[in-house]
């Protein structure tokens, strides 16, 4: 199965497999997102929102929700290494501009 990955405000949008970081994802669409763990879910700087499908992601962790707090991570972002894309997504990072 494929999903519809939209990033705002960017208009970019990519299809990906089921599965897929939405960190991979964000990266495939060529926009820059920071990550110092090399995706291990422990920096917290790969936070991105998530816009339309929030009710069908798989909810935080206790670990992904103690890496945030403890990072003083937005609490409306999710760690995009630990989000698999498992169905149509719209997500939006504060730094991305329409001009990426």
């Amino acid at each position: 199965m494929e999903y519809r990955v939209r990033f705002e405000p960017s208009g970019r949008e990519i299809v990906v497999p089921a599965g897929t970081s939405l960190l991979t994802a964000a990266r495939l669409a060529d926009l820059p997102v920071a990550s110092s763990c090399g995706a291990d879910g422990v920096c917290a700087r790969c936070g991105l929102e998530i816009l339309e499908a929030v009710e069908s992601v798989a909810g935080e962790t206790n670990r992904e929700r103690d890496i945030k707090q403890r990072n003083r991570i937005d609490p409306r972002l999710r760690l995009s290494c630990r989000v698999l894309v498992e169905t149509d997504l719209t997500v939006t990072a504060p730094y991305w501009g329409r001009n990426r």
